[in-house]
């Protein structure tokens, strides 16, 4: 069996992440695995990239020119909108041209692909679905407006009150391009996602399934924690709470405002917040507890030690699938905190390896935090943090269930 991978980036970016640890996880077991990418950052041979200098711009050219049309939109928000309609991107002919039994698609944003692209694969397809833009009329996440499940258009996220907007053409467009593609399986990375799947316009007549990102816990695991704070220059007796994503601080999303609003309700003093994924702003928020800002982790043993010198991972965002900061903290033994939604509870169990609060209420979050800083049997906390990722997440185990899944597309009619 082979399998060719397509995802963005292969390196940079969480659905980059998450595709490249199953390109590993599969070769792993024996299954032959090729990672096809706009932006290829790794020396990996089976990765596949732009072929020359001019291809690599054109890369990034696309990824620009292909947000033009939100402009029309001055009043859109900062949630990312991808219409996905730049022609000649080659991705079809690329993927028909391998010698791949079955093709899975990732984040195929950022000008990499046209939608109409995917009605001219000749191959088996699998799609993992990273955030929701798969099944909506062209937001990632759709801030709980619920349109997918009808035809979309009077975009919220565009700011947008006509219900013909550049939501319903993208939409438009989805629905002819789906209706012809026939051999396609939709992954749901968390309950959530397939459910959110299952119960949209787009994909209600497609198979979805379940299955969650790999994670290589041979890589994520347990180290001593005061080695690991001393590492990256924390010498502090206490509790350190991590808060970490991609424009960590930036991304209305990610709960920053929430987290702030928790913290702030803490006992001043009584925690350090550790902040990656973001640099220190100019004007940093007093939260009223020593704050470090990190800066950007892509390397995973960095990130290992990084998760182990924390206490407490916080995921307060408002909408998230299958995060991998909450994955790879568990794989380390670090409890996580969030809020019950999306896909959170497909990792944290509620008061054994971490706690789920009501959205999206700061009151709560900081009592949450709380009860793990302060919990009087951590250690048991940290086992049970790695324990759920292994029986979940622990890479060959996931990475089999890829297989079986690809078998069973490969041998359908």
């Amino acid at each position: 069996m082979k399998v060719l991978i397509v995802n963005y980036a292969d390196l940079v970016g969480g659905a980059a992440r998450a595709a490249y640890r199953l390109h590993e996880s599969l070769r792993s077991i024996g299954v032959r695995s090729q990672l096809l990418v706009a932006s290829r950052t790794s020396a990996d041979p089976d990765v596949a990239g732009p072929r020359s200098a001019l291809g690599r711009y054109v890369a990034k050219a696309r990824a620009v020119a292909d947000q033009w049309p939100t402009r029309l939109y001055p009043d859109r928000t900062a949630t990312l909108f991808t219409p996905a309609s730049l022609p000649f991107s080659g991705l079809a002919a690329r993927i028909n041209a391998s010698d791949a039994d079955v093709v899975h698609l990732h984040w195929i944003n950022g000008g990499m692909a046209r939608i109409e692209d995917i009605a001219a694969i000749r191959k088996p397809i699998v799609w993992s679905l990273h955030d929701m833009w798969a099944f909506t009329g062209g937001c990632h996440y759709d801030g709980e407006c619920g349109r997918y499940t009808l035809q979309c258009g009077a975009c919220p996220v565009l700011g947008s009150e006509d219900p013909n907007d550049l939501s319903r053409k993208v939409f438009e467009r989805k629905a002819r391009t789906f209706a012809a593609t026939r051999n396609m399986t939709i992954v749901g990375l968390s309950g959530w996602m397939a459910g959110a799947a299952k119960a949209s316009t787009l994909f209600k007549d497609k198979h979805v399934v379940q299955l969650p990102n790999p994670i290589d816990t041979s890589v994520f695991t347990p180290t001593e924690k005061r080695e690991a704070k001393r590492s990256i220059g924390l010498n502090t007796d206490r509790p350190l709470v991590l808060f970490g994503a991609m424009n960590a601080t930036a991304d209305p999303r990610k709960g920053f405002k929430q987290l702030s609003e928790a913290l702030r309700l803490l006992p001043p003093g009584s925690v350090e917040l550790g902040v990656f994924g973001a640099n220190r702003p100019a004007d940093p928020p007093e939260l009223g507890h020593p704050t470090h800002y990190l800066g950007h982790f892509n390397d995973d043993r960095a990130l290992c030690t990084l998760y182990n010198a924390a206490d407490v991972t916080l995921v307060p965002s408002i909408q998230e699938n299958l995060s991998n900061t909450i994955v790879e903290s568990l794989a380390c033994g670090t409890p996580a905190v969030g809020f019950a939604i999306g896909g959170n509870s497909d990792m944290i169990v509620d008061r054994v390896n971490g706690a789920l609060a009501r959205p999206f209420d700061a009151t709560h979050l900081a009592e949450c935090i709380r009860w793990v800083v302060e919990h009087p049997e951590k250690e048991l906390l940290r086992s049970n943090a790695r324990r759920v990722a292994m029986e979940r997440f622990d890479a060959p185990l996931v990475a089999r269930r890829y297989e079986a899944l690809y078998a069973s597309v490969i041998a359908a009619p």
